[in-house]
């Protein structure tokens, strides 16, 4: 278990990334859900990694909300905390925010921090470690 610190509840991870126009799937540029949910399996590996040395695995989400639309050209904010530890289980809760947003009717490179960020998808979760 080298680099690892151990579970608990309360350790958390984010991470953020740029979303390219690449992956818009909807008029709109819009993205589909899916696309947060992979980036929640990026956040929970890295938060296994840290807290018990091994990259875990995904079993399942006890829910998903989809708050608000994911559109190209947004940064999101992903959030993973761990909420429950059991012996080989974490429950965890993700929270993926739009913390900027293009804003192409400005220009076509055009953007703007929002403030607050708008919390795009929330869910819970659970992940197994050996």
């Amino acid at each position: 278990m080298s680099g690892a610190t151990g579970a608990a509840a309360g350790v958390s991870v984010v991470h953020r990334r740029y979303v390219p126009y690449s992956h818009a799937h909807y008029a709109g540029n819009l993205v589909d859900g899916a696309y947060s949910l992979a980036l929640f399996g990026d956040v929970a590996t890295e938060l296994c990694i840290r807290t018990d040395g091994d990259e875990g695995l995904f079993a399942g989400y006890a829910s998903v909300v989809f708050h608000a639309p994911v559109r190209a050209g947004d940064v999101l904010e992903v959030t993973a905390t761990i909420t429950r530890v059991g012996t080989r289980s974490r429950t965890v809760d993700f929270t993926c925010h739009v913390v900027c947003r293009g804003t192409p009717d400005a220009g076509a490179s055009a953007a703007a921090v929002l403030d607050p960020p708008v919390l795009a998808v929330s869910a819970t979760g659970t992940v197994v470690v050996p």
